[in-house]
């Protein structure tokens, strides 16, 4: 991008991990199809930013607006594309509901990427876990995996379309411990506490993230975690290179701000926070636990939605 991050990596403590073993299909594709190599990042590896505990706040709101100053039609993804009615997100999506497998093709979606998203869950059998986003149910088999018939997943989408397909997906494959309800995640009360919230491929479609982020914490267990997986533009020339299309794709297809980091936003309310990236920074998958300490949680929140 034109304008470097405030809130690059301090010489990051990587470390490479291979496909998970149990994925056999990665074993022989090409690593730039599988996660294969990813670089992973602690909490500590990033700048202080001026706020306690090694969180950064005030830099993440600064990173934000130079970049969205220094590219050349920022804005008008950002306040036209974005900050958009619920209802038109979701009839964009409605509309492309039959195309989500082929957007993960199109986009080189890492075939084992939403494994490894339920998998930083470190969900246990019985466990009671949220999606965000849950759009065709592509990540409930492997949310199933983790919490076994005896769990619960709840799946939140703003899309009829999406959640039509997704609760299709259950009654072929008879899961009946998959719950679904379309209505905007920042409203959505969940009965009983949860102990892992997943937010796939949705977290910058969403206006009002932070508030949505703010409100999934206060319903996670302490202990829990929230796992963000996304897509973003990749270091470097290639993010140069690929913001026109980014933007094109954005216009016409999937809604969504490229500028949005959303694992500041997540490192800067997490008790503990890691993240790891794959081909070549496009992909990465994001977690934090929530501190035991529940009274720090709101406090860090309200910093984070005033430097909006």
């Amino acid at each position: 991008m034109a304008c470097a991050s405030a809130l690059q990596p301090r010489a990051p403590r990587a470390t490479h991990r291979s496909a998970t073993a149990s994925h056999k299909l990665c074993d022989f594709l090409p690593p730039i199809l599988c996660c294969g190599r990813a670089t992973r990042f602690q909490c500590d590896d990033f700048h202080d930013g001026g706020v306690e505990g090694g969180k950064h706040l005030k830099a993440t709101a600064a990173a934000r607006d130079n970049k969205t100053a220094c590219v050349a039609g920022a804005e008008h993804v950002t306040y036209q594309w974005v900050d958009c009615e619920r209802a038109f997100i979701a009839q964009r999506y409605d509309r492309i509901a039959g195309l989500i497998g082929l957007f993960d093709r199109l986009l080189f979606l890492p075939l084992d990427l939403r494994r490894r998203a339920a998998a930083r869950l470190s969900l246990k059998p019985g466990d009671r876990v949220l999606e965000i986003g849950c759009g065709t149910g592509r990540n409930f088999s492997f949310l199933r995996e983790a919490v076994g018939p005896g769990g619960k997943i709840y799946g939140v989408d703003l899309s009829r379309g999406m959640l039509g397909r997704a609760r299709a997906l259950c009654r072929r494959e008879h899961w009946r411990n998959v719950h679904l309800t379309q209505c905007d995640a920042s409203e959505y009360i969940p009965c009983e506490p949860l102990d892992g919230i997943l937010f796939s491929l949705c977290y910058n479609t969403m206006p009002h993230h932070r508030a949505v982020l703010r409100h999934a914490w206060k319903h996670l267990h302490p202990g829990g975690r929230i796992v963000i997986m996304d897509g973003k533009l990749p270091h470097g020339l290639g993010g140069k290179l690929v913001l026109p299309f980014c933007l094109w794709l954005m216009k016409h297809t999937v809604l969504g701000n490229p500028f949005i980091e959303p694992w500041n936003d997540l490192a800067a309310t997490a008790h503990e926070f890691e993240m790891e990236e794959f081909l070549f920074g496009s992909w990465y998958v994001c977690w934090g636990t929530k501190s035991t300490r529940i009274q720090e949680l709101p406090t860090t929140m309200e910093h984070l939605l005033a430097a909006e």
